[in-house]
């Protein structure tokens, strides 16, 4: 199923993905596109959202968003293959800018990009973790539950913690 309306941003699900009639999937007002691959599955209660940048959100082949999870299209979300991602997670690919004591920080816009989300094939994302700006999880990373991440985690790695740092590495 593919649509789009009035030049405003596109939404592009495969036929074989399934997306909860209680998802929300918000079309952008400033081109944002988002694609959601073959044999997805996002549960009921997510919410995708374009906010905060032009970055498109991209779901790769059979990932699963589970219910609660939080996506903003801020400076890009790229998910590959495979990936899950448990209840109550927030992707937020964009930052504030504060720094003006003379303006309200509503009024001051966002910071640069720091690259957006990247989250690479076969990676476990566990409930209530928050991804930020600059994160890059590596094919194979397991990150553990109410983790914060803004950085790489290398390939394989069980992560945990705030902020999200190699406990363990996954055998293989």
């Amino acid at each position: 199923m593919e649509f789009a309306s009035d030049n405003h941003g596109l939404i592009s699900i495969h036929p074989s993905a399934q997306v909860s009639e209680l998802a929300d999937l918000e079309r952008s007002q400033r081109s944002t596109r988002i694609v959601i691959g073959a044999g997805c599955r996002i549960d009921s209660f997510v919410k995708i959202k374009p906010a905060g940048g032009l970055g498109d959100v991209r779901l790769g082949e059979r990932c699963y968003l589970n219910s609660g999870c939080v996506l903003y299209s801020g400076n890009g979300i790229i998910i590959g293959n495979d990936v899950l991602i448990a209840a109550n997670c927030t992707l937020a690919p964009v930052n504030h800018s504060f720094r003006d004591r003379n303006r309200l920080i509503r009024e001051q816009g966002f910071e640069p990009s720091r690259g957006g989300i990247v989250i690479e094939d076969d990676v476990w994302i566990g409930a209530n973790c928050v991804l930020l700006d600059g994160t890059v999880l590596r094919r194979g990373c397991v990150l553990a539950a109410g983790s914060l991440v803004r950085g790489e985690l290398p390939a394989y790695s069980i992560c945990c913690g705030t902020p999200a740092m190699p406990i363990d590495a996954r055998v293989g």
